[in-house]
C-alpha cells in the first residue's frame, strides 16, 4: 500500500514539476539603433538591457521565469525599425518591445504595436509617440516639449527673448522646433531665426552665418540628437559665434562631449539627474537608484553613464514592475498595469502614468547643466 501511494504521489507530481520546468521565458523584444545617426544613443541602450537581463537570470528572473533579450540592430533606419518589429512580433513572439533609439524609429513602428496588440515602451523623445495617447504605447524619455518649457523657463529668468533655433528636419528635431514655436509666445519669447539641417550634413555654417546675421538674435537654441548637433556645435566654435548657446536633452551624453571635445564648452541643456547624480543631495529620491546604476554600468562596461541609458533601464524595469503587479506576463493585464503605476522611482525620474499620460514625468525631472572643462555641471 505505501509503493502504491508513493506512485501516485510521484505520478501526481512530476507533471507540475515539469511543468515548472519548462516555464518558458520571458521575451523581451529589443530594437535599437546600436550603428547609424543614433548609435550614440543605442550603444548604451544595448549594453544596459544585456547586463540587467544578466543580472536578473543571475537572481533566479522574475515570477521564477528566465529573460531572454531579443535584440537587432534597426542601423538608425526608421524603415527597418518597423521590419524588424514584425519579425519580433511575428517571429520571435516576444512579450514585450523595448526601443526606438530615436524618435524616427519610434514612430515609424506605431501602427504595428498598437494592431499587434503588444506593451511598447519607446525610448524616443518626441512628444507625438504618446500624444495623442495610444493603447499599447508608452515612453520613458522626457519629451521634446518638456526640454523646450526648461529652456525657455531659463531664457526668460535671464532676460533673453530673441531667440534663434537651428533644428534637425526629421523626427526629434523636427518635432522639438514645433513644439519650440508652438510655446515661444506663452513664455514672451520671439523666434528671430529658424533654420534646419539634415541628420547626416557635414556642415551647417550657411544656417549658422544667416542666424549669426539675423538683427537682435540673443541666444540659440539648438534641437537635435545623434551626431548632428556635434558638427553644429562644431561649426559654431568655428565661426566664433559669441553668444548663450543651449542644446536639447538629446545630447546629454558624454559620447557627445567627446564628439566635440571643448568645442561645447559653455553651452547650457536640461538634463534627467543621470547626469548629475555626484552632486545630486543624499535627500534627492533618485539618488541611491542613480548611484548604484551608475556604478554598475561604469564598472561593467568601461564607459560613462549617460542618459541613454538611463532610458532602457526605465524601460525594462517599468515593464517588469507592471509584470510582478499583474502576475503575468498576459499582455492586456501587463498593458493595464502599466499604465497605473504610480511612483515608480528610476533614472529619469519618479514616473506616475496613467490613461491620459503614458510618459508619467513632470517639468521637475529635468535639470539644467552646464558643459564646463568637457563635463557638466548643474546650472547656477
Amino acid at each position: 500500500m505505501r509503493l502504491l501511494v508513493a506512485a501516485l504521489t510521484a505520478f501526481l507530481v512530476l507533471p507540475s514539476l515539469t511543468s515548472l520546468a519548462a516555464e518558458p521565458p520571458i521575451r523581451i523584444g529589443s530594437f535599437l539603433s546600436t550603428t547609424g545617426v543614433m548609435s550614440p544613443m543605442g550603444d548604451p541602450e544595448k549594453k544596459t538591457l544585456e547586463m540587467e537581463v544578466e543580472r536578473l537570470n543571475a537572481a533566479g528572473g522574475v515570477l521564477g521565469r528566465k529573460l531572454e533579450l531579443v535584440l537587432y540592430d534597426d542601423g538608425s533606419v526608421p524603415e527597418k525599425a518597423a521590419t524588424l518589429v514584425r519579425r519580433l512580433i511575428e517571429s520571435d513572439r516576444v512579450d514585450v518591445l523595448v526601443g526606438g533609439s530615436g524618435t524616427p524609429t519610434s514612430m515609424a513602428v506605431l501602427g504595428v504595436v498598437e494592431k499587434a496588440e503588444i506593451p511598447y515602451l519607446s525610448l524616443g523623445g518626441g512628444v507625438a509617440i504618446v500624444d495623442p495617447v495610444r493603447k499599447w504605447t508608452f515612453k520613458v524619455p522626457q519629451t521634446d516639449r518638456l526640454a523646450a518649457q526648461k529652456v525657455f523657463g531659463d531664457l526668460k529668468r535671464r532676460g533673453l527673448t530673441k531667440v534663434a533655433l537651428l533644428s534637425e528636419n526629421v523626427g526629434f528635431g523636427k518635432s522639438g522646433r514645433n513644439q519650440c514655436v508652438e510655446l515661444a509666445p506663452g513664455f514672451g519669447i520671439d523666434v528671430v531665426a529658424d533654420e534646419t539641417y539634415g541628420p547626416r550634413d557635414p556642415d551647417v555654417t550657411a544656417q549658422l552665418t544667416r542666424i549669426r546675421a539675423t538683427s537682435g538674435v540673443q541666444a540659440l537654441f539648438v534641437f537635435g540628437t545623434g551626431q548632428g548637433p556635434a558638427v553644429v556645435t562644431r561649426n559654431i566654435r568655428q565661426l566664433g559665434m559669441d553668444l548663450p548657446v543651449y542644446q536639447s536633452h538629446g545630447v546629454a551624453s558624454k559620447d557627445f562631449l567627446r564628439l566635440v571635445g571643448k568645442s561645447a564648452d559653455g553651452m547650457r541643456l536640461p538634463s534627467s539627474p543621470l547626469a548629475i547624480v555626484e552632486v545630486l543631495p543624499d535627500s534627492h529620491p533618485q539618488k541611491a537608484v542613480l548611484s548604484a546604476f551608475k556604478r554598475d554600468f561604469e564598472s561593467r562596461t568601461g564607459d560613462e553613464v549617460s542618459m541613454m541609458a538611463g532610458h532602457s533601464w526605465d524601460a525594462l524595469y517599468l515593464y517588469l514592475d507592471a509584470v510582478r503587479r499583474a502576475g503575468s506576463t498576459e499582455k492586456a493585464k501587463v498593458r493595464d498595469a502599466l499604465e497605473n503605476t504610480q511612483g515608480f522611482v528610476g533614472q529619469g525620474g519618479v514616473f506616475s502614468l496613467s490613461a491620459q499620460d503614458h510618459m508619467g514625468l513632470g517639468l521637475d525631472s529635468l535639470h539644467l547643466v552646464d558643459i564646463k572643462d568637457g563635463a557638466w555641471k548643474l546650472a547656477e
